[in-house]
């Protein structure tokens, strides 16, 4: 059983497609700010649900502070678009809210599905962080978390060490990283080797449907992506990270590493700081750690997310 916690915008919203279109099951999908305000981010989720013909997944919203109440991020416009699904206008949901709070159904779901409930967070991790507050015990409940965030050693994309996810709540990144429970992480130095291309977009855009609705929401990231990698493509950095949650890529070097997040004010705050000195001699492993850092994932995540959207 699978629960989604995310701060839908354009690479959360084809991560939504990519596990809905496996057939694992959902039990619901919590949402928290991060690329936009936690009130879009849940309009988002309502929306590419409802374009999945999947209205009946429970949705649940999250508060729109952090845990020390510091000032949020929601200025992501420049890489999701304005309402952060590319600017592009996808049909509303005749599905409400629940009015359970997000924190709230994480506890409540990791009793019900005990030692089932694997937990895939794709924004910042303030709702999780939320949840081990309420029920400590959560930690030991949960199957797996694996969490879409940090930048191992490679350069951040919101400050030169800090990955959006994580800096978006250091505070609560910190408490999920640091629960005890079995975490994957899944940081930058993957995800920005799983690209979307321009064909695989044209692809989308041509069989229309839900595949076009998606290449819509997509085309924008794309055009802000050849900015960075110098031609027309984008990172698919929460659909992997749904992949290798789902058992479908299976990463071949994820070592077991202690990580801290930076929670000060300085230039580091938010950097994921992740001790892989085991990887030279002379340095033992830490098998005692419960997290795994995913740096290297070779089987090819694209081709099969593109098919899994165009078969909607």
């Amino acid at each position: 059983m699978y629960l989604l916690d995310c701060d839908t915008g354009v690479d959360d919203a084809v991560a939504i497609l990519h596990l809905l279109g496996s057939g694992a099951p959902l039990a619901a999908v919590t949402v928290t700010f991060g690329n936009v305000s936690a009130a879009q981010a849940a309009e988002n989720t309502l929306r590419v649900l409802h374009l999945a013909g999947r209205s009946d997944v429970p949705v649940a919203v999250g508060g729109e502070s952090t845990l020390d109440g510091s000032p949020t991020r929601h200025s992501a416009t420049l890489v999701h678009g304005a309402n952060g699904l590319g600017g592009g206008a996808l049909e509303p949901s005749p599905a409400a809210l629940l009015d359970e709070a997000a924190p709230e159904l994480i506890v409540r779901l990791a009793h019900e599905h005990a030692g089932e409930l694997r937990i895939i967070a794709t924004g910042g991790f303030t709702n999780l962080a939320r949840a081990l507050e309420l029920d400590p015990a959560i930690a030991g409940l949960v199957r797996e978390v694996t969490l879409m965030g940090g930048a191992a050693l490679v350069p951040g994309n919101v400050t030169p060490s800090a990955e959006a996810n994580i800096v978006a709540d250091p505070l609560a990144a910190a408490s999920v990283l640091g629960a005890g429970w079995p975490v994957v992480l899944v940081p930058l130095d993957v995800t920005m080797t799983h690209l979307i291309e321009h064909d695989d977009w044209q692809r989308l855009a041509d069989a229309g449907g839900v595949a076009g609705s998606a290449a819509a929401v997509l085309d924008g990231y794309l055009d802000f992506y050849a900015g960075i990698i110098g031609r027309r493509c984008a990172a698919m950095h929460d659909a992997l990270a749904v992949a290798i949650a789902l058992g479908e890529i299976e990463p071949e070097l994820a070592p077991r590493a202690h990580v801290e997040v930076d929670v000060t004010d300085g230039p580091g705050r938010g950097r994921t700081i992740a001790d892989l000195r085991h990887r030279y001699r002379g340095y033992a492993p830490p098998v005692d750690s419960p997290v795994r850092v995913v740096l290297e994932a070779r089987t090819p995540l694209v081709p099969s997310l593109v098919e899994r959207i165009l078969a909607f």
